[in-house]
């Protein structure tokens, strides 16, 4: 009887989509993303030390604050990387955005924590950030397609994605930064 108690709560587990197997699933370490962008050849990480300005801008694009003194990134003549996290409905997505001549050239979820709205992972979903910019209000100049079910996934994404553009756009600006 308690074997098939085990069995059956394992059964039921599984069904509703509640499995323990659920949770952390990475796709792409970071370091491999990045080396990837440029050619198995990363330049140094640099850092970004935050100020009010930053700050106050990044509060604006994510609708909070970020709670961080520096971010990390790596960048030559062309483009930069930025390897960035966003919280979907209860965990962070880890994402990897390549930005090149102000536009994203590359976008890939690299670990994702979340029970639901994987499809994110998907070529058709990161396809749609190729060629995308920022306008002057810290948004996408692109609308993205909703994935149905994997909403808040995908508004923290286009929250990050507008991230790693301005944040581009900053080092591009302040180079002594």
């Amino acid at each position: 009887m308690k074997k098939l108690s085990i069995i059956f709560i394992i059964f039921c587990l599984n069904t509703f989509g509640i499995s323990a197997v659920h949770g952390k699933k990475v796709y792409q370490l970071p370091e491999e993303f990045i080396a990837q962008a440029f050619n198995g050849i990363a330049p140094e990480t640099s850092s970004l030390f935050l100020n009010d300005e930053i700050n106050n801008n990044i509060n604006n694009i994510l609708g909070h604050e970020l709670h961080k003194i520096r971010i990390r990134y790596w960048v030559n003549e062309q483009k930069s990387v930025w390897i960035l996290e966003e919280i979907g409905k209860y965990e962070l997505i880890t994402t990897g955005f390549t930005v090149e001549k102000s536009k994203i050239s590359k976008m890939k979820v690299l670990i994702f924590r979340e029970t639901r709205g994987w499809e994110v992972k998907y070529d058709f979903f990161s396809d749609q950030f190729k060629g995308i910019a920022l306008t002057n209000n810290f948004q996408l100049n692109k609308n993205i397609t909703n994935i149905s079910g994997a909403t808040l996934s995908v508004n923290a994404i286009k929250k990050i994605a507008s991230l790693a553009l301005y944040l581009d756009s900053y080092i591009r600006e302040n180079p002594d930064n």
